[in-house]
């Protein structure tokens, strides 16, 4: 009866989870819906041209800058929502370094794709879907291109990054999954736009950053949690 109840046990703790995030530490908001307290702009100066309506930060026009929190994270877990204009493009990345010699977040940080799949050009573009929504961009596609919800509508985002690997989820759904270093790593950016990019995705902690491309887009609840 012992060597049976033991073996229940062991299956119990080896059933697949839907997530890889261990050790979980406490949730923290970094926007409430009402101020940009946890946010700075890239390399500096007023947020401008990104506004808070009925509890989300919106980019109103071109021009705001890239956001980025103003802490950095190395293994996190992060949700939040996000809602695109119609055509219109933007891109949630982690890792992110500001030195000098980098032009914007994008140089060094990889991109989770945030897009209207249906009327944005670039959703066409990229090999296998690696540009739509929920994508490692350029490097990986989401295995489904049904989850994402339309222009207008709020779409759910979660990243988990935790050693050594990261998941991307969207409206609950696992969609991609890798390594972020070593030689699985190395064979993702030597097939994408980013091969002759020094620093790109070199770094294992950063800024989170929220993408201005020039589109109105919408972003609230955004919470995470170091692991």
């Amino acid at each position: 009866m012992f060597v049976l109840g033991a073996m229940l046990v062991a299956l119990v703790a080896f059933q697949p989870t839907e997530s890889f995030a261990q050790k979980k530490g406490k949730w923290v908001t970094l926007f409430d819906g009402k101020s940009f307290d946890n946010w700075k702009r890239w390399k500096g100066g007023e947020i401008n041209k990104w506004a808070i309506e009925d509890g989300a930060m919106v980019l109103t026009e071109k021009g705001g800058g890239d956001l980025l929190t103003v802490n950095q994270y190395g293994d996190f877990e992060l949700e939040l929502e996000w809602k695109i204009s119609e055509g219109g493009n933007s891109g949630v990345m982690y890792h992110v370094q500001e030195g000098e010699k980098y032009c914007c977040p994008y140089a060094t940080g990889p991109e989770v794709q945030v897009l209207d799949d249906v009327k944005h050009p670039d959703s066409f573009a990229g090999k296998d879907g690696n540009h739509k929504s929920g994508s490692l961009y350029d490097m990986i596609p989401p295995n489904d291109l049904k989850v994402v919800k339309p222009a207008g509508e709020w779409n759910k985002m979660r990243i988990v990054v935790n050693d050594g690997k990261a998941q991307h989820y969207l409206n609950g759904k696992k969609v991609v999954e890798y390594s972020t270093t070593g030689p699985e790593w190395n064979a993702l950016v030597a097939n994408s736009k980013f091969k002759t990019w020094n620093g790109f995705g070199a770094f294992d902690k950063g800024h989170i950053a929220l993408q201005d491309h020039g589109d109105k887009v919408w972003y609230r609840n955004i919470r995470i949690r170091e692991l």
